[in-house]
């Protein structure tokens, strides 16, 4: 029996009531810490993405990310390794386009999302089509993350707060204005690479619990919330932060109860969050 399975036969006629047991499950355990780990990290580099404007890169390379999956599978390898991979070479192709002057930021994001889900597709056909393992990286198995994934996804966690920990003052500064940061010395070139590549291994290491389709929303809702409740920074960074987490965990608890996509829940209860806090922004004006 495979731990999907398995997974399915805890999860039959839970109520309410079975949560406290069904806390007891070591997958169970897995899911709720590696989805807290993942809304981390996602949440936090997602606020940047949005206050820099650059949104779309994460949609693009979750997409390109596929195709790394698909090799993954083909080849016998842990899918989140080559979509890894995949994700850092998408990074660096967008930067490339962009510094050669081949094409502009949006186009460069278009390119690469069309080559990586593309291939994607080419190599599910050779291998016989789409099974339950691929469906489980395109919208997201969070249920079913092992040891390993945790693992993964803990180290990622480690190395977004290292990043923005070491990192903060000079992310900040290029973030809200650019020019200033290059004239006070600060390499926004390097910077905007290093933080691309955080953004590539966010995504690629985030896909066992939302999915690729999904992904690029868990980074921007919460962070769209937050900045609708006008604090300060490090208030809409802790807002942003615990929007996600409350997403999750309440995406997590509501589909053992339902039966429902639990990824689906997770972006469903963080656009609830944003719908609320749109409102609340409208009646404080």
């Amino acid at each position: 029996m495979n731990i999907n399975v398995k997974v399915s036969s805890i999860m039959t006629d839970l109520t309410f009531v079975d949560i406290p047991l069904l806390l007891g499950y070591q997958f169970f355990q897995y899911a709720l810490i590696g989805g807290m780990i993942s809304a981390l990290a996602t949440s936090w580099v997602g606020l940047f993405l949005i206050l820099r404007r650059e949104a779309m890169i994460g949609d693009g390379i979750a997409h390109t990310a596929f195709g790394g999956v698909a090799i993954g599978l083909l080849l016998g390898i842990n899918p989140l390794f080559t979509a890894l991979i995949i994700s850092i070479l998408a990074v660096l192709g967008i930067s490339y386009m962009r510094k050669k002057g081949i094409a502009k930021s949006d186009s460069a994001i278009a390119v690469m999302l069309a080559i990586g889900f593309s291939t994607g597709l080419i190599i599910i056909s050779i291998s016989g089509g789409f099974n339950v393992e691929i469906f489980s990286y395109l919208f997201g198995s969070i249920l079913t993350i092992n040891q390993s994934d945790l693992i993964i996804v803990s180290l990622l966690g480690l190395a977004t707060i290292f990043f923005f920990g070491l990192f903060y003052k000079e992310l900040l500064s290029m973030t809200f204005d650019e020019e200033s940061a290059k004239v006070t010395g600060i390499p926004v070139k390097y910077f905007s690479l290093g933080f691309n590549l955080l953004v590539a291994f966010t995504i690629a290491l985030s896909i066992k619990v939302i999915g690729v389709i999904l992904v690029v929303a868990l980074m921007v809702l919460p962070g769209l919330a937050a900045l609708q409740l006008r604090k300060s920074f490090k208030g809409t960074m802790l807002a942003t932060i615990c929007f996600s987490i409350i997403s999750v965990i309440a995406g997590i608890l509501l589909s053992a109860i339902y039966t429902v996509a639990t990824s689906g829940v997770i972006v469903f209860t963080a656009a609830t969050i944003f719908l609320i806090s749109a409102i609340y922004h409208r009646s404080a004006d």
